[in-house]
C-alpha cells in the first residue's frame, strides 16, 4: 500500500496534534483517476498537507497503518460515490472518521453523483451492499449496524453535492 502525502507546510497552527491537514476517504474504482486526482492536486496546490491512499488493492482489509492517519488529520473528507458502500475498507474508514469527528475534527462529505438521502437511508447501491453484508457477516451484525449508523450520520452532515459537472452545498437534513 502506498500513501501519497503532500508535505507542504501546514496551513494550520503547529500547536495542534495534527500531522496532516486533510485525509481523503474514497472508493478508488469510482473516483481515483478523475475527481480524486483533481481534488488532491488542488488541495496540494493550495498548501494543504494532504494524505491519500494511492495503492489499495481490492479486497485488502483496512489496517491500523491507515486508521492512524485519520486520527492525525484535521480535516476528514469523505467522497461518497456509487460503489462506496461496496467496500468494507471504506465503511471501516467511515466509522473511524466519525469517531474522530467527536474530537473537534472537521468532517466534510462530498456526495459524488449520489444523493445524500441514498447514503443516509441506505438506498440504491448503498442498500444493496449492506444487504449483502448482513448475509456475509451474519455472525457479526454489530459491524454491519455500525456501518449503517455511520452512513446515516454522514449522510445527514452538511456537505457538497457534485452532480453533472457542478457542485452545490447540501445542508444537513433529516428527510
Amino acid at each position: 500500500m502506498a500513501l501519497l502525502i503532500h508535505e507542504g507546510s501546514s496551513l494550520f497552527s503547529s500547536t495542534h496534534q495534527w500531522n496532516y491537514d486533510v485525509f481523503l476517504s474514497f472508493r478508488g474504482e469510482d473516483t481515483r483517476y478523475g475527481f480524486m486526482s483533481h481534488l488532491y492536486q488542488v488541495l496540494c496546490d493550495k498548501g494543504f498537507n494532504t494524505l491519500i491512499d494511492d495503492n489499495l488493492q481490492k479486497g485488502e482489509e483496512i489496517s491500523a497503518k491507515l486508521l492512524k492517519p485519520i486520527k492525525l488529520s484535521m480535516i476528514l473528507i469523505i467522497v461518497f460515490s456509487e460503489n462506496y458502500a461496496s467496500s468494507t475498507w471504506c465503511l471501516d474508514e467511515l466509522v473511524k472518521i466519525l469517531e474522530c469527528k467527536n474530537n473537534c475534527k472537521l468532517v466534510l462529505p462530498i456526495f459524488y453523483k449520489v444523493d445524500p438521502s441514498e447514503v443516509r437511508k441506505q438506498e440504491e447501491k448503498f442498500g444493496i451492499a449492506l444487504a449483502k453484508y448482513e448475509e456475509k457477516f451474519n455472525g457479526n451484525m454489530g459491524k454491519v449496524q455500525r456501518w449503517k449508523v455511520a452512513l446515516n450520520e454522514a449522510g445527514s452532515l452538511s456537505g457538497l453535492h457534485y452532480r453533472d459537472g457542478y457542485v452545490s452545498h447540501e445542508s444537513s437534513q433529516a428527510s
